[in-house]
């Protein structure tokens, strides 16, 4: 069992230990980020969001994941996701535990936002534009066309060089 009882804040400092308490705790946080860039890595992208490790401890990798239906697809990929970290990163893995964390989902509901909003902001339509060779094309046509299309080829043709969303109806 662990020990509870409080500690000195200097017993987190102490040097005269093999290493310190802090050095402990940073170099396991540093060896959890890595595995779960290597989880984020071998599992499917639209996952990503929605799942992170947790913890490694006698074998067992810990995945915590927003929702039931996420682990179920988790689960579906377990056996790839155990063979594929087997092979790069940890031999010693003996199984994976997935669990639910509810806290994920608000997170995972900002990077979805975030990522979607982005997306939007990259995806300009882009401006297309009449050339003056199309606009004569189209008065060719138009000028061996009944009276109603005519006046409608006539029209577009003058929008040669102009982009098409600054028009008006």
């Amino acid at each position: 069992m662990r020990d509870s009882r409080p500690q000195s804040i200097e017993s987190y400092f102490d040097q005269a230990q093999d290493k310190s308490m802090l050095q402990n705790i940073q170099q396991r946080a540093i060896a959890l980020n890595k595995l779960n860039r290597a989880v984020q890595g071998v599992i499917p992208a639209q996952l990503h969001p929605w799942c992170r490790v947790a913890n490694f401890r006698q074998g067992i990798l810990v995945i915590e994941t927003a929702n039931a239906s996420w682990l179920m697809r988790l689960r579906y990929e377990q056996s790839s996701l155990l063979s594929a970290l087997r092979a790069q990163i940890l031999p010693s893995l003996t199984s994976i535990d997935i669990r639910i964390n509810p806290s994920l989902a608000a997170k995972g509901h900002e990077s979805v936002q975030e990522s979607s909003i982005q997306a939007q902001k990259a995806e300009k339509p882009p401006v297309r534009q009449l050339s003056e060779h199309s606009a004569e094309i189209l008065r060719s046509v138009a000028s061996q066309s009944p009276e109603k299309l005519k006046k409608i080829l006539e029209r577009l043709a003058s929008l040669a060089g102009e982009s098409t969303s600054s028009t008006s109806r």
